[in-house]
């Protein structure tokens, strides 16, 4: 595998390889895709033939904050879906450096303000997301907690990216094994994604927040990836403030492995562990 370069990449042109290659992705058997607005923002509705009734996974796409949408995360995020049993949204909230902090929190607080509108129940929502929408996951409930507003039933976060400082001890330990990302890539996506001295913002780095108040929550990371830290510091964080939390390393893998769903057994175990740890909350 190549390291994603992103420092000498044209970001438009990033977008553009990201959505030839999602064009190219399969989404799961017995999955029916619908498109659809909320909030203004375009989204598609994932929706398996057995799914629980009235249950909804909200999945925040990744790309560090910069690139990714159905596209690309279509295929992914319809198998956690039928493995899950669920029916998911998959939004496309706004990019940067078009559109800085805060607005893609802003934007998945509109789509989860307007799904209760619709008579959707906080407690029957999960909240999931990978790399940057790991970190937009958390930093939109960190949000609702703060604004006094009911919680998700839970966060499921593959590779979160929530540190945008890079101060994690992986950063140093895990970079000659990380086969996707260097530390100046990070440093690039953090430049893009807010002005420098917003970075240590607990809504901009959530492994810096009081997470207290928030839902149980199950990680899956690489034990290869530079970003291993950031789901050891969440983690902790919960422990210590006596929330429930699963933390699931995977050895050997790399930056959400599970987007090789098709191609690698490791993907197929831990999308099918997502599947039960979601219904498992309901």
């Amino acid at each position: 595998m190549r390291r994603v370069d992103v420092a000498s990449r044209d970001i438009n042109k990033f977008r553009r390889l990201w959505e030839r290659i999602g064009a190219l992705l399969i989404p799961a058997f017995g999955v029916r895709i619908e498109t659809d607005e909320i909030s203004g923002l375009h989204a598609e509705w994932l929706t398996p033939k057995d799914c629980m009734d009235d249950k909804l996974l909200l999945y925040l796409h990744g790309g560090g904050y910069i690139v990714g949408g159905c596209d690309m995360y279509r295929q992914m995020v319809s198998h956690i879906a039928r493995a899950g049993r669920i029916r998911t949204l998959l939004p496309e909230y706004r990019l940067s450096p078009e559109h800085k902090y805060p607005a893609a929190i802003d934007d998945v607080v509109a789509v989860y303000r307007s799904l209760l509108d619709m008579g959707m129940r906080a407690e029957d929502i999960i909240f999931a997301g990978d790399s940057a929408g790991g970190g937009l996951a958390v930093a939109t409930m960190l949000a609702l907690r703060d604004a006094n507003e009911p919680m998700p039933a839970a966060a499921v976060l593959l590779s979160p990216f929530l540190d945008v400082t890079g101060s994690g001890d992986s950063m140093r330990t895990r970079r000659d094994q990380d086969p996707w990302f260097r530390a100046e890539d990070l440093v690039i996506i953090a430049d893009n994604y807010c002005e420098p001295h917003q970075c240590s913002f607990p809504m901009v780095s959530p492994v810096l927040a009081n997470v207290e108040g928030l839902p149980p929550m199950f990680i899956q990371v690489g034990d290869h990836e530079i970003l291993l830290s950031d789901s050891e510091r969440i983690a902790d964080a919960y422990v210590a403030a006596g929330i429930n939390v699963e933390l699931e390393v995977w050895p050997e893998m790399w930056h959400v492995f599970q987007m090789f769903i098709g191609k690698m057994p490791e993907a197929r175990r831990a999308i099918d562990k997502m599947g039960l740890y979601i219904q498992s909350r309901f």
